[in-house]
C-alpha cells in the first residue's frame, strides 16, 4: 500500500498506538508490522533490536513507499530511532514514556513508571529521567513477563493478574498518584490496573500524544476518503490474527511479512 504511514512493534502492543492514529486520522492508510518472531524486544540486546528495526523500516520504505514511520515500541525507539532518522528521508516518530505530563499532573509529587528493562536501562530514558527527576520523585518498575502475556493470549489469566499486581501495588504503597504505562503493550492492561489502584490514580499512556505528533509531521499529506490498514507479521499469521482480533474486538487478518534482508 503506497502513501501509507508505516507502524511497527515487536508484536501487538503497537496496536494501541494504531487505534489512536486511526481515530484521529480516519482518512489515512496504515501498514502495521508485528515482528512477532522476535517478540518481545524488551529482553533482546540493543544490537538485535536495531537490526530488526532497520530491516523492517527498509522493507516498508521500499515495498510500500510509506510517507512516515511510527516506531510504536519504546524499546525499539531507544535502540534505533536516531539511526532511522539519519537514514530515512521521511518523518520518523518514536515513543517515550509520558513522564513530562505525569510529573505535571501529579499532586503528591510521586510518579510511577511501568516499562521494560531495556527501556529503563536505555540512554534515551536516562536523559528523560534526568530532565524531570528534580520535579518529582520518580519510581521505575521493570515489568518482566507482561509483554509475553499479551503475545501469548494470556491477558486475563490469573497468573497475569497476579504478576501485574506484584508490579503495581508496591508503587501504590510508596504514595504514587500517577502511573505511566511506559510500553505500548501496557494499555491493554489499563482496565486491570484501574481495578488495582481505584479511580483516584491517574493512568497515562502515549498513544494520543503520538497521534498528534504524527498529524503535525505529515503536514496535511493525506489520502482523502476512508483510510485502509494492512497488517503483517513475521510470526504465525493465523495465530497473530486471532490474538489481534480478540484485542481489538474486530476481525483482523495478518499476512506474512518478508523483510528485504536475511534474518540476523
Amino acid at each position: 500500500m503506497n502513501n501509507a504511514i508505516g507502524i511497527f512493534d515487536s508484536g501487538l502492543g503497537g496496536l494501541t498506538v494504531l487505534r489512536e492514529l486511526q481515530a484521529s486520522m480516519p482518512y489515512v492508510h496504515f501498514v502495521y508490522v508485528a515482528d512477532s518472531k522476535y517478540a518481545p524486544y524488551g529482553n533482546k540486546d540493543c544490537k538485535t533490536v536495531l537490526q530488526r528495526s532497520l530491516c523492517i523500516a527498509e522493507t516498508l520504505t521500499q515495498t510500500h513507499q510509506i510517507k512516515a514511520l511510527v516506531v510504536a515500541c519504546n524499546t525499539a525507539t531507544a535502540a534505533a530511532v536516531f539511526q532511522l532518522r539519519d537514514i530515512l528521508d521521511i518523518p520518523v516518530i518514536g515513543m517515550e514514556p509520558a513522564l513530562k505530563p505525569a510529573v505535571e499532573q501529579s499532586k503528591s509529587g510521586i510518579v510511577g513508571i511501568l516499562a521494560t528493562e531495556n527501556t529503563l536501562q536505555s540512554d534515551k530514558f536516562s536523559n528523560l529521567l534526568d530532565a524531570h527527576q528534580h520535579q518529582a520523585r520518580i519510581l521505575t518498575q521493570p515489568c518482566a513477563g507482561l509483554v509475553e502475556a499479551i503475545e501469548q493470549g494470556e491477558l486475563h489469566s490469573r497468573k497475569t493478574k497476579d504478576l501485574l499486581a506484584s508490579y503495581v501495588l508496591p508503587l501504590m504503597d510508596e504514595g504514587v498518584d500517577t502511573l505511566v504505562l511506559g510500553c505500548t503493550h501496557y494499555p491493554w492492561f489499563e482496565p486491570m490496573v484501574r481495578e488495582l489502584v481505584g479511580n483516584d490514580i491517574a493512568i497515562i499512556s502515549t498513544g494520543k500524544a503520538v497521534a498528534k505528533q504524527v498529524q503535525k509531521q505529515i503536514n496535511g499529506k493525506v489520502n482523502g476518503g476512508q483510510g485502509q490498514t494492512m497488517f503483517y507479521t513475521t510470526g504465525d499469521a493465523e495465530q497473530v490474527s486471532t490474538l489481534a482480533s480478540q484485542l481489538l474486538q474486530s476481525n483482523i487478518v495478518f499476512q506474512s511479512f518478508s523483510p528485504q534482508h536475511s534474518e540476523p
